[in-house]
This record gives C-alpha cells, structure tokens and sequence, in this order.
C-alpha cells in the first residue's frame, strides 16, 4: 500500500495523541516476540520488543484513560508531560531509552501547536526534534540501528511538509522511508547480515509510525514490513548467534547492562559521561530538567554507579548479567512453544498454564497435568500477551496459573485480570513451588479450591538451587570468587564451594529440617554423572532419613534445582 497516497487528514489532536500511543503498544505487543528474535545488536539478548513495549507501557499508564482526555491547548500539554515524563520513567533497554528521547523530542515539538491541534509541519518537526535528540542521547552512534531509520523518516517527513503535503501525506512519507531505511540496516551493520534480520529496533520504530498512520488516516496497520529473507530466517528459527562483539570492544562482549535513573544537574551530565565513555560502551543518557535515565554495557558495575554518586544521586538501579540473559533467550529461541493436549476423560473443570524452563522440566509438568507450558525463566519472561494468548488456548473456562519465578508473578497477574476466564495465579518462585503445587491439582476441583490446594502445597516446601558465580562477592557464608558455584534458598546464599557436589551437599544440609522426608533434586545443564552420584551418596550417608527424587529437568544456568518437603 503506498501510504503517501492516504487521503489527507487535517490535525491530530490530544486524544489522536494519546491513542497513537495506545496503538503503538498494542503493536509492539503484538510483535514483540518476533522483533525480539531480531536483536543481535549490539547484544542478542532477545529484549528489544520486550524492552520498547515497556517503556510504550509506560507513557500508557502516564496518559490514562483515554476516555478522560480532554481538547485544546491544555490537554495537548498534558499528554505531552505525560508521553515525555512516562518514556522516561519506564523507559528500559538500550532500545527503550532511545525511543524515549525520540518521544521527548517529538512531544517537546508537538505542544507548541496551535490550539493543540498538531498539522503537518508541527509531526515533521517533531520526527526531525526525535531524531535528533536520540543520535545526541547516544555517546557513540552507530548507523543501521534505529537512528539510522529515525533518521530517515525525518528526512521524509520534513521533504513531504516543505511541498505543503497534508499531515496523512507527511506520515506516509515517513513510514515508506522508515521501512526503506529498515531494510538497509544490513549493508550497515554487518551483525545483521550475518544473522540474517534487520535492526529490531528500527522495526520497533516503524510501528511507532504505524501507529500515527493508524490513527490519522482510519486504516488499520497490517504486520512487520521485513524483507522477505528475514522472513525466512524467523520462520526457520535461525538468527541471533550466541555471543557479539560490543562496538568498540575488539572483540569482548561487555558482561553487565546496568540501568538507573540519575537526579543531577544538567551541567554534571557532560563530565558524567565522559567517565562512563571509559567504563563500558552502548552508552545512553536522556532525560533533562534534573532527571536522567542512564545505560551502559561494562564489565565494572561498581564504577558504572560510583560515577553516578559524583554527579548526584542514582536511584532504582538495574543490574542483568548479559551473558546469563543471552543463553537463556537461545534457550526459548529454541524451545518450541506447547501444545494443548486433547484430554483423555472428561473435559476439564479446571486447566493449568505454567511457564517452564527445559524440557524434561516441561515433560514433567505435561505428566503432572499441565494443559499447556510457555517458555520463559529467570531473564527471559514471557509477555502478558503470550501468557494471556496460553489462558484462552486450554479448554477450561477455569484455569490455575502457575508462574514458578519471581520476576513472572506481577506478569502473570496482569494476564489473568485481562483474560475472559476465571484465573488464578498461584504465586509459584520456582519450578520446585510448582511440582509441589501440582501434586494437589485436581482437574475436575473448582478453581478456587484447586488455587487454596495448590498454594498451600506450594508453601510447604523448601526450595533451593546451584548455580555459578560470574563475578567476586562478598556473602554471609564466606567470600565468592568468579567461577564458585553458589547454593541459594529463598534467604540468598547458604553456601559456596569450588565444586558443583560440595556447594550442593552444603546446601541441601542448610535446607534440611526436622521432619523433612523427602528431597527432589532436578538436574539440569552443568550437572555430571559423578557430581550426581557425589551428591546422592552424600545424602544418604548423612540423611538416611531421607527418601531421594531425581529428575532431569534439563534448565540452563542452574545445574540442580531442589526442594525438600
């Protein structure tokens, strides 16, 4: 469809604002997974979409209802506050905080119209404001990414304004040089012709476009414009390798994504960032008036906030290990998503939807009665989209919804209040909570007397799990030095030993109490024969009270998971 040729709408006015914003996230929700599977830049930690989505959720939240905005000046001024002051607040990810500023910069232009009333000029000059304040926010930029396609866009926009074109006509323009520039991501950055996709954040972008296309001209925005052999490599599931070079590092991919919000003086941002510029890289820093939102990729954690104390004040700081985030994402790259099994009695009263990591970890839940599994762990969380997609898919109108990580519940939660099913979520931190839990699931039980079974089950248990240690740290049980393995119950970390078996057997010794009889062991990527045989032998040397399970669940990042009930 050529979009220049939409036929010509005269202003967009606070409410089309605030709903261009609506149906931005709505976009991004929608393809989040696939635009995810695009990001090999400048780390393939497969969080792009999930990242743009957030920071769009954010600038929702701030709006509100869209009911309840007004007309005019005054309401044009408060949507922009809020597109400018949400993006910032919410904004997550190296892709976030850049579409942040392009939203700064846009909004910092739109509420200047007239009357509240945003034409044609006013959006082109916003594009070109967004784009431009975005390539300043980046320390070190880099062309085929999303500034590359911002950029293009407001080149177009301004071109189709100069020729007096009406406001459809200049979006239009935009959007074609925008997917134009898309599609040339590849001859730029050469990543991505190796992996054989676009820039995910630049496809991010174009929807941003599809959005305003969407609410000015009527027509509903279809799905991702990508070239037909990006097409093919998401079909094929092929794309992200597992490791990329950091620009500028020579080769060492920077282990750390660190994020937080900064209250400074502007004038301490210039020296600020020069610290930063010899800490790590992917470097960007928006936000004004007092308020940044900082991020950076390094191997320093504690320099990357101590420059932040000299500047002023960091507050809610981020910390994801990139490297643990990027072998988990290859993980549910790989992992196919479940289907729901035809039941062979009667239909079910009630269903189960559980979020898995592994597949002897997903077998076990299918045999346990699980309708259907999602992917998901530690740093990859599924989206609200995919976990509601999974509720309307099992085929009860009840269902118990089982999370089994911390990081999942609050999702989970969200899903279940937009379902419409009867949910509910029984607040699972680990896969041990959810074995335990499904134990007491009886599909032809009421919900809610299965959501009071299962939780109680859940709650009788005491979970534990190994895994390594990729830095040097202090802990209550004694110093930690990279490559340690770490035992961890829900109180941190009970212990800490050179092997796989010793910190196993310290920790299962923490974890045991009087009148435990049972311990689980769920044995997952890193775990050996002799490291097995080394713990079950220990066990019933020193607890020959208890009974041992073993399973092999087949998790990446934490070679035993534990329970003992």
């Amino acid at each position: 469809m050529d979009r220049s040729a939409a036929p010509a709408a005269t202003a967009l006015d606070a409410r089309g604002l605030a709903e261009a914003m609506v149906v931005a996230r709505d976009l991004l929700a929608r393809h989040q997974s696939a635009i995810n599977r695009l990001n090999v830049y400048p780390v393939p930690d497969g969080d792009t979409g999930t990242n743009m989505l957030l920071t769009l959720g954010s600038v929702v939240d701030e709006v509100g209802p869209l009911e309840s905005v007004g007309a005019g000046a005054a309401a044009m001024q408060h949507v922009c506050a809020a597109v400018a002051h949400g993006s910032l607040m919410g904004a997550r990810g190296n892709s976030g905080v850049i579409l942040c500023q392009v939203l700064r910069g846009l909004a910092g232009r739109l509420v200047m119209a007239p009357e509240g009333l945003v034409r044609a000029e006013e959006v082109a000059a916003g594009l070109a404001d967004g784009a431009a304040a975005a390539r300043q926010a980046v320390l070190r930029p880099v062309e085929g990414t999303m500034l590359s396609v911002a950029d293009a866009a407001a080149a177009a926009a301004g071109g189709a304004a100069r020729a007096q074109l009406g406001l459809a006509a200049v979006l239009g323009s935009a959007h074609a040089a925008a997917v134009s520039a898309l599609w040339r991501t590849p001859e730029q950055l050469p990543v991505l012709a190796k992996a054989g996709v676009v820039d995910a954040g630049g496809a991010g972008f174009v929807l941003l476009l599809d959005a305003f296309d969407e609410v000015v001209t009527g027509e509903t925005a279809g799905g991702l414009e990508l070239p037909p052999e990006v097409l093919a490599t998401l079909a094929s599931g092929a794309g992200a390798p597992q490791s990329v070079p950091a620009a500028g590092t020579e080769g060492v991919v920077l282990r750390y994504e660190v994020m937080y919000l900064l209250d400074a003086p502007d004038e301490a941002i210039p020296a600020f960032k020069e610290v930063w510029a010899g800490v790590g890289d992917s470097i960007v820093v928006v936000g004004g008036s007092g308020l940044w939102n900082c991020h950076i990729h390094t191997d320093d954690i504690g320099a990357a906030v101590e420059a932040a104390l000299d500047a002023g004040r960091p507050r809610d700081i981020r910390v994801t290990d990139l490297v643990e985030q990027v072998e988990e994402e290859e993980w549910v790259r790989r992992a196919e998503t479940s289907t729901v099994d035809e039941p062979s009695g009667p239909p079910p009263v009630t269903s189960v939807v559980a979020v898995a990591t592994g597949d002897g970890v997903r077998r076990i839940f299918r045999s346990l009665g699980v309708g259907l599994t999602i992917a998901g762990g530690q740093s990859m969380n599924p989206s609200t989209a995919e976990i509601l997609a999974a509720l309307e898919a099992v085929p009860a109108g009840d269902v118990v919804l089982l999370p089994n990580n911390s990081n999942i519940i609050p999702v989970a939660e969200q899903a279940a209040l937009r379902s419409t099913k009867r949910v509910r979520v029984v607040p699972t931190r680990g896969v041990q909570e959810g074995f335990a839990a499904l134990l007491e699931y009886d599909p032809q039980a009421p919900v809610d007397e299965n959501a009071e079974a299962m939780t109680d089950a859940a709650s009788r248990i005491v979970a534990g799990e190994v895994t390594r240690a990729v830095r040097a740290a202090d802990s209550p049980v004694g110093a930690i030095s990279a490559g340690d393995f770490i035992g961890l119950s829900r109180a941190g970390v009970e212990s800490v030993a050179a092997t796989l078996g010793e910190a196993t057997c310290k920790l299962i010794d923490r974890l045991v109490g009087p009148g435990h009889e049972i311990v689980t062991m769920i044995e997952g990527e890193g775990s050996s024969v002799a490291e097995r045989r080394k713990v079950t032998e220990w066990i019933r040397a020193e607890h020959p009270e208890l009974s041992i399970e073993r399973h092999s669940g087949g998790q990446p990042l934490y070679p035993f998971l534990l329970s003992v009930e």
